[in-house]
Order: C-alpha cells, then structure tokens, then sequence
C-alpha cells in the first residue's frame, strides 16, 4: 500500500474513534469498545474498499455492508458521517429520541445503512441472502458483513456459514472483529468457540488470520479475497478491545459502557493528539 494512502486511512481511523466517543458520550450509553476495536476495519472498508457512493447510497450496483454486531453502530456512524452520508452534528444525538441514529443501524432511516441489524447471529444470514440474490441477478457487487467473535457462540452464524459454503458465494467476504471480549467477559471463558479458522474451512471458506489494526494486512487480505472463486471468504481480525484510547483498551467493562465528562476530555485528548502525530508524519 502506498504510504499516502496508509497515511489517509490511519487518520481517517482516527477520526473515526473521536466519532464513537462523541456519540457515545453525548448518548450516554452505547458500546464504545467494539467499535473501537473495528474502527481500523471501517475506515479500510469505507474509504477504499468499497464500491459506494454518498451521494448515491441506493446505487445498484454499489457493495453491500451489514454490521451484524450491530450493537458497535457508533463506529459504523461515525465511518458514514466522515465518508460524507449525514453531518457528524447527527453523532451527537446518538440515542436521543426521535433522532435518526438509534442504538442499532436502521436501513429505513438512515442513509449507507443496507440492513437493519443488532439481533447477534442474524446479520450473516442476511448478507448470505444479499449475496445470494447478487449471484441470482447476475450483478457484480460485493458483500461484506462484520461479526464479533462473542458472536459466533450464535447458532445462526454457522447455520449461515453452511448455506454461503453449500452456495458457492464468493462475492461474501465475513470479517470477523476478534477481540477476545464480550460482554460477561473473555470470549474464551464465557463460550470458547476457537478454533475458529478450523470452524470456517470445515464450512468451505477461503481463511485468512490477520492483525486487524495493520493496514498492510487489512490490504492483502481483502485484495486476496477478491480473487477467490468458488467459496465464500472470512478474515479474522485479530484486534483490541478499547484500540486508541489507552484506558479503555483491553478492559471488558467498555463493551457496554459511556465515558463520563472526564473520561471523555481524557480520550479526546488522547484521540486529538494521535491525530496531530498522524498528520504530521
């Protein structure tokens, strides 16, 4: 990857988290940790990978993008406000009543959002069907779904994982956000469901295992999967519960949690500074 362009996506990453802790903390409530750990994801998917257009979001031949942990919507917000789909004024009415951004993404409501998500487990078995209808219409876009790891302890994800192997879809790309926490604790304590790449191959998908805060690796695994054929692919992202914000990172108790007035400045302060060193180099 060019190094302007790892320059642009690192601070658009940045951006990105400043985003989730301002709705966050304006909401009061929401789940900064999850979507801090998939913020590196959003920006890669959203300013280059993705064929879409802001002004444009129904285009039909535009990708696909479900988050099925739609609980970590405060960073795909704040991906779709920096890409140009609504003011990021609307971040900061994160939750409030009557406001367009809820706490979980609606596609009825809000522009960039193809499908109404937060049921964990069920967000892949609608972009199996987005795929499916792709393959059926004959059309060239690309679906992509992020996941929580938490979240393969759903019996659906492999219900849908069996269904996009059985169906040969290679235009469904999973992203698994592997960040060993969820809510009642460590992924490995509360359900164990390693050996997830073993899980996926047994389920016919093309698997790649990768640090998913490594744009370098972000990049080789998404332009590999576009060249599979035949099968569905997956790549887990091995990442930080909290990444950017020091006290928050590797702590179970962000999953569901808003920062208060203090912790806020802290972060923003943090997040502000990172930026300025992003901008400079």
């Amino acid at each position: 990857m060019e190094k302007a362009e790892k320059k642009n996506l690192k601070i658009k990453a940045c951006k990105i988290r400043m985003g989730v802790i301002e709705g966050t903390y304006n909401a009061k409530s929401g789940h900064p940790g999850g979507s801090l750990s998939a913020s590196d994801l959003f920006s890669y998917l959203y300013f280059k990978e993705m064929n879409i257009d802001p002004k444009d979001p129904k285009k039909s031949d535009r990708d696909r993008f479900v988050l099925s942990k739609g609980h970590c919507c405060p960073g795909l917000y704040s991906a779709l406000a920096e890409r140009g789909y609504f003011s990021h004024e609307e971040l900061k009415s994160l939750r409030h009543l009557g406001a367009m951004l809820q706490g979980h993404p609606d596609m009825k409501t809000i522009p960039g959002i193809d499908m109404s998500s937060g049921s964990l487990g069920q967000g892949v078995s609608a972009a199996c069907g987005i795929a499916l209808a792709g393959k059926l219409d004959q059309k060239d876009y690309r679906v992509y779904a992020i996941l929580g790891d938490g979240e393969l302890e759903e019996g659906q994800v492999w219900e849908a994982a069996m269904f996009a192997g059985h169906q040969k879809l290679d235009n469904l790309c999973l992203i698994v956000d592997s960040n060993g926490l969820q809510i009642d604790g460590s992924v490995e304590d509360v359900g164990g469901p390693e050996p997830i790449d073993e899980k996926f191959r047994a389920f016919r998908f093309d698997v790649q295992t990768i640090d998913g805060h490594d744009f370098d690796a972000i990049d080789a695994a998404f332009q590999h999967a576009k060249t599979v054929k035949g099968m569905p692919s997956v790549i887990i992202a091995k990442t930080v519960k909290g990444k950017g914000v020091s006290f928050m990172e590797n702590q179970v108790g962000w999953h569901g949690t808003a920062p208060n007035a203090e912790q806020y400045q802290a972060a923003m302060a943090e997040l502000n500074k990172r930026l300025e060193e992003l901008e400079a180099e």
